[in-house]
């Protein structure tokens, strides 16, 4: 019986070995010449490009993407379609209220933290710039939960100043053809805003975004309909 049990006994089954994998390597970046026959490309399908959000001046700008964090633009406009009739300049912002703001953009995510953001931000455009929203990143980043992203896209939508605000979609997209090879979306604004031709820098914000967004998107991008798949460096491609 001893022997039975004895011979029953399983040795552990050794585990395998780990083995590194090699980092996939970052494709170099793209030359200057293939920089601006990108933004050509862009340009001649799309002459004047336009963001989605729905705003009717600065200030409404402004607050507009100030709610899009974590949010759609779609589910934005929606909100925005309840409170911008009522609240259109900072004095009215005010007079409706945190609870007024809340209760009109309550289907976004965070929007208590949304609604006390849009109430001090507009005290602080009343109490310290007349009720008018300022032009410079100083400035607009002084604003409460007003961050560089959000000052770069009402910089260059409503006052035409030439900015590249990076989020996801461009992030993404800038380094995959790339144009970059970064770690962050903050770190590649500066990058990006020199790399880009002056000619092309005042669209290249909605170019890449609206790119982003609608083919070289996240999971599966469509290369097949790619305008510039001839020219981008991803390793990864779909067709």
């Amino acid at each position: 019986m001893s022997d039975l049990k004895s011979s029953s006994r399983r040795k552990p089954t050794p585990k395998a070995p780990i083995l590194s994998a090699k980092p996939v390597r970052q494709p170099k970046p793209v030359d200057k010449a293939t920089v601006v026959e990108i933004f050509r490309r862009f340009e001649a399908a799309n002459p004047h490009p336009e963001g989605e959000l729905e705003y009717v001046n600065p200030y409404t700008l402004l607050v507009a993407v100030l709610l899009s964090a974590q949010a759609t633009d779609v589910g934005v406009n929606k909100a925005t379609r309840l409170l911008f009739p009522i609240a259109d300049t900072p004095q009215k912002m005010l007079a409706i209220g945190e609870e007024g703001v809340r209760e009109r953009i309550k289907t976004l995510n965070y929007f208590n933290t949304k609604a006390k953001n849009v109430i001090s931000m507009s005290k602080r455009l009343v109490d310290d710039f007349g009720g008018a929203v300022p032009r410079t990143m100083e400035e607009l980043t002084s604003l409460p939960g007003v961050g560089q992203k959000t000052a770069s896209v009402v910089m260059n939508i409503a006052f035409r100043i030439p900015h590249i605000a990076v989020d996801t979609h461009i992030f993404r997209v800038a380094n995959r053809i790339p144009f970059v090879n970064t770690k962050t979306p903050l770190e590649t604004q500066e990058p990006l805003e020199k790399l880009v031709p002056g000619e092309f820098k005042l669209h290249a914000h909605h170019w890449l975004i609206l790119h982003g967004r609608y083919v070289c998107k996240a999971r599966v991008p469509e290369c097949a309909r790619c305008l510039i798949n001839d020219l981008c460096r991803y390793p990864a491609k779909t067709f």
